[in-house]
């Protein structure tokens, strides 16, 4: 029997790559998807996309989906306790495994599988250490397009932030960037997928700059530049 499995979703590339990869998979039977979502502002975080294209996703999917629905900038104990009681229905409803897109941040994947083991939860990578151009390239043969939604400004230039995540943006990237954002440098959102009826319909909004503190003492400010996605 397939394990009832939760996709940990985001709405980007390496989330919808991942649920491709488990589609075609008979070990696993992917039933909800599940997503931090910053209450306050009622996008996805870290992505900035608006809750409505994501539910627009699930839609498109015909999958259950669950909010976690965080305060602005939670502590890592806010954030695991309330994860741990937004699996507890999931659980009781026969989900035992838990996916997610990383493909190669290793202290990451310990992290998820640590307090995945602490509920009782399997964690699956459908696309660990696979790299990176490979993943692109069957991501685009596929059928996928995405849209890049959120980019670092300390690894990449505002330009970057709501072009097509397509060939000649990759070609573009400047040395040491991960073609696929692993390290943060960018995030995308998926408007169209082979699993999709229809591409989702979108409009481009404001483009707007924010600053998060930063996770090293002492170091300054970290910018990122985000492209409004607006319903159509």
């Amino acid at each position: 029997m397939a394990h009832r499995t939760l996709m940990n979703w985001s709405g980007g590339k390496d989330a919808a790559l991942a649920l491709h990869c488990l589609r075609q998979d008979p070990d696993y039977q992917v039933t909800d998807l599940l997503t931090s979502v910053s209450a306050p502002h009622q996008r996805v975080a870290m992505h900035g996309v608006r809750v409505e294209l994501l539910a627009a996703q699930a839609r498109h999917l015909g999958l259950p989906f669950t909010q976690l629905c965080l305060p602005d900038m939670p502590d890592m104990a806010i954030y695991e306790s309330w994860m741990r009681d937004t699996l507890a229905p999931l659980q009781a409803q026969g989900i035992t495994h838990a996916a997610f897109g990383d493909i190669f941040l290793e202290d990451l994947r310990a992290y998820r599988e640590r307090q995945l083991q602490l509920v009782g939860l399997q964690a699956v990578f459908p696309l660990w250490q696979r790299p990176s151009l490979e993943l692109l390239e069957e991501f685009w043969q596929a059928g996928f397009q995405a849209i890049v939604v959120c980019v670092n400004e300390q690894l990449l230039g505002e330009s970057f932030c709501g072009r097509l995540l397509d060939r000649d943006f990759v070609r573009d990237l400047p040395p040491g960037v991960d073609p696929c954002g692993e390290n943060g440098e960018y995030h995308s959102f998926v408007f169209d997928a082979p699993y999709f009826p229809e591409p989702i319909a979108f409009r481009l909004g404001e483009r707007v700059r924010r600053t998060y503190p930063a996770l090293a003492q002492g170091a300054e400010e970290v910018g990122f530049w985000f492209q409004d996605l607006l319903p159509a």
